[in-house]
């Protein structure tokens, strides 16, 4: 099994972090984007590896919002190689990246890989814009942080897949300030916030034999900053203008309600 100086480019870490301003001073939200972050034979290796849409049991999200994206958490299922890179993204050597990065203090990785872990997206699959959960409930503890690796060669910028960045408040998206390629290798780092608007609303258009591959990491903290902090929510969507999701009722709701209330709502209608 590879050592985790294997899995890492240590010395690159120790320049990236250098990057702390430009990542806390981005805008509309802080984030950054490293191409070429992981060595070379380990991202083949990922590859390799990703199970296809066939080769896994996977969770596939199916509401208007979340159109044809598959995710596995399950660590017993994964690859060796893939889940030796997640505990690696869940080290204290890279966690203590993040904090130089970031600014953020006090970073608690998840190992349980909620939310995150495995995802891929099918042909004709999107995610729409949105800002995430923003709070554990079980554990009590603030999301701060996302972490993706890309792991999709050749990838062809007229199949759309790219991960999209809005400027917006909590009632309006106002404008695209960036869009980011999903290609092999490249790792996209940014904060969790309420104003924090991302997706991949554009549908796939990749061939039948291809999908758009990642890995997701997030990260918590005991606590943020008061200037950040919100009521707790699930995961909220927003149409970008001129669009229609079609969101259900029970969808709109989940961001707002306690699941006890949603399953009383699903059976009334």
């Amino acid at each position: 099994m590879k050592q985790l100086e294997d899995l890492l480019p240590l010395e690159k870490m120790q320049t990236l972090v250098q990057q702390s301003d430009a990542y806390q001073q981005a805008q509309p939200f802080p984030h950054i984007v490293f191409d070429d972050f992981l060595p070379a034979a380990v991202v083949q290796e990922l590859m390799r590896d990703f199970p296809g849409p066939g080769e896994h049991a996977w969770l596939k999200y199916r509401a208007p919002a979340e159109k044809d994206k598959l995710q596995s958490t399950s660590e017993l299922q994964m690859p060796t190689s893939i889940r030796a890179m997640i505990n690696a993204f869940n080290s204290a050597t890279f966690v203590r990246f993040l904090e130089g990065l970031t600014g953020i203090q006090g970073i608690v990785p998840d190992p349980h890989l909620y939310g995150g872990g495995m995802h891929q997206t099918l042909p004709g699959g999107h995610l729409k814009m949105h800002i995430d959960y923003n709070f554990h409930a079980k554990w009590k503890l603030d999301r701060r942080l996302n972490v993706l690796l890309y792991l999709n060669d050749d990838w062809q910028d007229d199949w759309n897949g790219h991960l999209e960045i809005w400027a917006g408040d909590k009632e309006k998206l106002h404008t695209c300030a960036r869009k980011i390629a999903p290609i092999a290798n490249r790792l996209v780092i940014f904060n969790t916030n309420e104003v924090s608007w991302h997706g991949v609303p554009e549908p796939l258009l990749c061939p039948p034999d291809r999908t758009r591959k990642s890995l997701a990491l997030y990260y918590y903290s005991n606590g943020r900053p008061e200037e950040e902090r919100g009521s707790n929510h699930n995961t909220v969507f927003l149409e970008r203008p001129g669009e229609r999701i079609g969101v259900s009722l029970k969808s709109r709701l989940r961001d707002w309600v306690p699941p006890a209330l949603l399953r009383k709502v699903s059976k009334q209608g």
